[in-house]
């Protein structure tokens, strides 16, 4: 065990003097994930907007939809809304961007007897597409469906006696129809989602592991051209020692690294990682899978640039595939081969750990990693004579 652990120091020391392992394990990810949460807008956990509303109608419809669909997000703070008098104080809101969008119920809408006639106008700003577009499929949605419900009420009352207090009955029992617009939350799907802050940190710190990894494989290849090498084997010093002591030097410092980066993300940008022993697990899991796969790449190689070439060029398709740098969708070719990345996996785990599930739904993230560790380190054990030869 001393040939391992001697092994072992001697390369966390020349670990701790490469300044490039330092940008590449942690100012690279930490940098990258603030910079997308800055521009993709921070915490992007739930929607939120500033909208205004131009009621020019003052009927049934039109307080059904303020009543019904606006004033219930307003009050969970899904939006800000303003009441305006007419559509130019709207526009101005818009222009000055104090509102992403304003809503016009037109004069008329309750008594509409068309779609078209039924439809409200949305004044939206070019600064928050998303606002805007969510609040046309707002309008578009209740008026369509207030459209709706008055030509069934028609249907309803055609061919029968003409009784007026009948069809105010109708019309009244219409108008009390729920809202067709609702947002609820769906704890098996949409909780099992990472805020955009812990999303970004903890995708960009899995895609540059890969990065770190390969480091500690390129040692091996510096120590072979540089002879070092040939005179440990020369040494009383078994392969496996030498071995064992790089790879856990390589795995220690993909730990640290990780480690550095779920600390300074939490702390620094609000990142929420979960339960630090789920995390734990999930992060050696990890590492071990990236490290199998480092060293699997390495035993197909015959020199540091080929297997840092080669390392690069899977850890950019993974990444890509695996929704590290950005989501998948769910469906699709890409969504099946996401579940053959060991960056699915995780970030599934974490999904999971920030959904409050109990510590048993890690167990299939977690035995994926370490299946994918399994393979691709017994696939590089199987190339450790051309590795390792002097």
């Amino acid at each position: 065990m001393l040939p391992v652990t001697a092994i072992l120091l001697k390369d966390l020391r020349q670990h701790s003097r490469n300044s490039t392992l330092l940008l590449f394990g942690v100012l690279l990810p930490l940098g990258l994930a603030f910079l997308f949460n800055l521009m993709l807008g921070g915490d992007g956990s739930r929607f939120s907007a500033r909208y205004a509303v131009a009621d020019l109608d003052r009927g049934p419809d039109a307080t059904a939809f303020v009543g019904q669909v606006l004033e219930p997000l307003e009050r969970r703070g899904t939006i800000h809304l303003q009441r305006v008098s007419s559509v130019q104080d709207g526009a101005r809101l818009v222009e000055r961007k104090e509102a992403d969008a304003v809503f016009v119920i037109p004069a008329g809408f309750s008594s509409a007897r068309s779609s078209s006639a039924a439809e409200l106008e949305v004044i939206g700003g070019a600064h928050a597409a998303t606002a805007v577009q969510v609040a046309r499929e707002m309008g578009q949605a209740f008026a369509m469906e207030r459209h709706s419900i008055r030509l069934a009420v028609l249907a309803a009352s055609r061919g029968l006696p003409a009784d007026e207090e009948r069809d105010g009955r109708l019309a009244q029992r219409a108008q009390e129809v729920a809202a067709p617009l609702s947002l609820v939350s769906d704890t098996s799907a949409s909780r099992r989602q990472l805020d955009t802050t812990t999303y970004h940190a903890a995708g960009m710190a899995f895609f540059f592991l890969f990065y770190v990894a390969m480091f500690g494989v390129a040692a091996i290849f510096e120590e072979r051209r540089s002879r070092v090498l040939a005179r440990l084997l020369a040494a009383p010093i078994s392969r496996a020692a030498i071995l064992g002591g790089k790879a856990l030097s390589g795995i220690l410092v993909c730990l640290v690294s990780m480690a550095v980066v779920v600390a300074a993300s939490t702390w620094l940008m609000g990142a929420r990682w979960g339960p630090p022993l789920g995390v734990a697990v999930l992060v050696i899991a990890g590492v071990l899978a990236v490290t199998g796969i480092a060293a699997a790449v390495a035993g197909f190689s015959n020199t540091s640039e080929q297997a840092a070439n080669r390392m690069s060029v899977v850890a950019m398709v993974l990444g890509v595939f695996g929704g590290s740098l950005f989501p998948i969708p769910q469906l699709g070719v890409l969504e099946v081969a996401s579940h053959l990345t060991p960056h699915r996996w995780f970030m599934t785990g974490l999904a999971d750990l920030a959904a409050g599930l109990s510590p048993g739904a890690l167990l299939t993230p977690v035995l994926v990693l370490l299946g994918i560790a399994a393979v691709t380190g017994g696939l590089a054990l199987t190339r450790v004579g051309r590795l390792t030869h002097a």
